[in-house]
């Protein structure tokens, strides 16, 4: 297989363009500064939610087999709840933690899949990609709201009750562009009903718009942004997530009984490089931009050499799932 042809090629080379045209833009300031942040809330509130409603609205749960859900995301919220205690309760720790166990599957782990394993894979990778999103930007969401009431009470703004404090951030993480379509869209799905065409056709087209543009915008930023003292941290990012994530994900489900072609594909998924909705999210809670551009780079590039001996790994010790 030459180079041209080579999954990791394939479907990483799409990411490197947008991010590359995007720092093309920002850099002839094709985007102005002033419509950054209109365009994140162009994607945070509309193009997110569509994709995640049209995704979860075909989510049936009684089809899904749950054993490499079981495996995958206890591991992956731990790790995140690990680096939360260990840089400490702050905005910065949650969407730091939220870079080094979030997948890029959408853009980069369906493709890969499928060109390396063929379509056998997708049926575990896109089970993984069904919750993927509901469980970890649900779980970021609710932290997120909790420090962001945390520090309303620091600053000395009147404390309600704790029961008073719970119901709000409960709220605000349910009245949210996040968790409300996958959570509204789940629900759809266990009716039984179809999208009707007129509604599917706009929401697919909003969905499919979210990648490129996510991208895009990380390469106007990257373009906008000093980074000189980020790339250290940026690395530990990809310490945890393109080797340490993979590991634990590994041994999880190894643990779980789980062989063969599904712990190839949730092994190579943990793998993967940071996903856009990170970039996404720190622009949201306005913190670590810098550090979470540096790691999405960082990680990006470092998968086309981690994502190969992880592959390489694998395909020795799990032959049947090669």
């Amino acid at each position: 297989m030459n180079l041209a042809q080579h999954p990791l090629f394939v479907s990483l080379t799409p990411v490197f363009l947008l991010i590359a045209l995007g720092y093309l833009a920002g850099r002839r300031e094709w985007i102005r500064d002033s419509a950054v942040k209109d365009l994140s809330n162009l994607v945070f509130l509309l193009l997110i939610p569509a994709l995640l409603f049209r995704t979860m609205a075909s989510v049936h749960l009684e089809a899904l087999d749950l054993r490499p859900v079981l495996a995958y995301f206890p591991v992956v919220v731990l790790v995140l709840f690990a680096i939360v205690a260990w840089r400490g309760f702050s905005r910065e720790s949650v969407v730091i933690a939220m870079a080094s166990v979030f997948s890029n599957m959408v853009m980069i782990g369906i493709t890969l899949a499928e060109l390396a394993y063929g379509k056998t894979a997708l049926v575990t990778m896109l089970t993984l990609v069904s919750v993927h999103a509901l469980i970890l930007l649900s779980v970021g969401s609710v932290v997120l709201e909790l420090v962001v009431a945390r520090e309303a009470r620091e600053r000395g703004e009147a404390a309600p009750p704790l029961w008073a404090t719970l119901g709000s951030v409960i709220k605000g993480t349910l009245i949210h562009p996040i968790p409300l379509p996958i959570l509204s869209g789940l629900l759809f799905a266990q009716t039984g009903w179809s999208l009707p065409v007129v509604i599917d056709k706009p929401l697919q087209l909003l969905g499919s718009a979210f990648g490129p543009i996510a991208l895009v915008l990380v390469g106007v930023s990257l373009a906008r942004t000093p980074l000189a003292g980020h790339w250290r941290p940026a690395f530990g990012v990809v310490l945890v997530k393109n080797l340490l994530l993979p590991l634990l994900v590994g041994l999880s489900a190894w643990g779980l009984g789980i062989g063969g072609l599904p712990l190839t594909v949730m092994v190579v998924a943990a793998a993967l490089p940071v996903g856009a909705n990170v970039f996404l999210f720190a622009q949201r809670y306005d913190t670590a931009q810098a550090l979470t551009i540096a790691a999405t780079g960082l990680t990006t590039v470092m998968a086309l050499f981690t994502l190969s001996l992880v592959m390489t790994v694998m395909t020795w010790l799990n032959p049947l799932g090669g």
